[in-house]
C-alpha cells in the first residue's frame, strides 16, 4: 500500500469534497463510507468500492490482518494524523471508502408478502432519514421511498445515523406520483399519518400490504398524499405540541404493523 499523509493529495481533496458537497455526490454518483460495519453492510448489499483508505495504526488487531490481506491490492494507507482530520468519529476502525452509488428504480424492488413500505415526503434532516432507515431494517420494511427529497440519500449524517441500514433496505428517491403509481400496481394500501386524522393509529389494519406515508416535520403531508390515502391515522398527543419527530412517529407505526402481523 502507498502511504498518504498530506491533506493536499488529490485523492484526499476529492474524498473531503464528497463528504461535504451533496452536489458533487449527485453529479458523480459517488459517496463516502466511514467504518468497518457500514462498509461490510454496503458490500453485502452489492455496492462497489471505488477507492479504499485504511489507517492500520488504529485498526483493531483482529480485523487488521484480514482487511490488509483481502483489500491490500486496492487500498491506500493513511497516517493516523490525516485520518483523524477526515473521520467524523474516532471509533470507525480506521476505514474510509469512496463508493459507487445505486440508482434503484421501483420496478427493481421485490417485496415480501405482506409488504411494509415506508414513504417519506420531502424529508429534510439527514439524521432523521438515517434513524428511519434503521427502524425500517429492524422492523422488516421492504423498501423506503423518498419522495421529492430535500437531502441526498448518501449524506454522511444519513449513513452514520442509519448504522449502515441505508445499504440493507432498498432505498430510492422518486416523485410522489411515481411512488403512488408503483404502490397502486402492487396493490398496497396507503396509510397517511396526519394531524387532521380522526382514526387512531392502532385502529388501522396493517396486516394487509401497507405503505406508511410520513410528511415533513415543518409542513406535514401534502394534499396529494392526503387525497390518495386509503386511510389517515394519527398518534395521540397529550402535551402542548401536535406532532412527534418524524423518525419517532415512523417507529411507532412500523412496530404497530409488526405487532399486528405477529398476533
Amino acid at each position: 500500500m502507498t502511504m498518504i499523509s498530506s491533506p493536499n493529495n488529490p485523492k484526499i481533496k476529492q474524498l473531503r469534497l464528497l463528504m461535504e458537497k451533496s452536489r458533487l455526490r449527485r453529479e458523480t454518483g459517488l459517496f463516502v463510507i466511514e467504518g468497518v460495519r457500514e462498509l461490510e453492510i454496503a458490500l453485502k448489499g452489492g455496492y462497489k468500492i471505488k477507492e479504499l483508505f485504511l489507517c492500520p495504526d488504529i485498526m483493531p488487531d483482529q480485523e487488521k490482518e484480514a482487511w490488509l490481506r483481502e483489500q491490500s491490492s486496492m487500498a491506500e494507507e493513511l497516517d493516523s494524523g490525516l485520518y483523524g482530520k477526515l473521520a467524523y468519529r474516532g471509533t470507525t476502525e480506521g476505514v474510509l471508502a469512496v463508493m459507487h452509488g445505486k440508482d434503484i428504480k421501483p420496478a427493481e424492488v421485490h417485496l415480501r408478502d405482506p409488504a411494509l413500505v415506508i414513504v417519506l415526503e420531502s424529508v429534510e434532516k439527514p439524521g432523521n432519514l438515517g434513524a428511519i432507515l434503521r427502524t425500517a431494517d429492524a422492523s422488516g420494511a421492504g423498501a423506503v421511498l423518498i419522495c421529492d427529497p430535500l437531502t441526498d440519500l448518501y449524506n454522511p449524517n444519513t449513513i452514520r445515523a442509519s448504522l449502515g441500514c441505508i445499504f440493507s433496505v432498498p432505498t430510492l428517491a422518486c416523485s410522489s406520483e411515481e411512488a403512488y403509481q408503483w404502490l397502486s400496481r402492487q396493490g398496497i394500501q396507503v396509510v397517511a399519518a396526519t394531524c387532521q386524522a380522526t382514526t387512531w393509529y392502532h385502529e388501522c389494519d396493517y396486516r394487509k400490504p401497507t405503505a406508511l406515508v410520513m410528511g415533513s416535520e415543518s409542513d406535514g403531508l401534502s394534499l396529494f398524499w392526503r387525497e390518495k390515502a386509503n386511510h389517515e391515522i394519527k398518534i395521540p398527543m397529550k402535551g402542548i405540541i401536535d406532532s412527534l419527530n418524524v423518525s419517532a412517529a415512523t417507529a411507532i407505526l412500523c412496530y404497530e404493523a409488526l405487532r399486528q402481523r405477529n398476533r
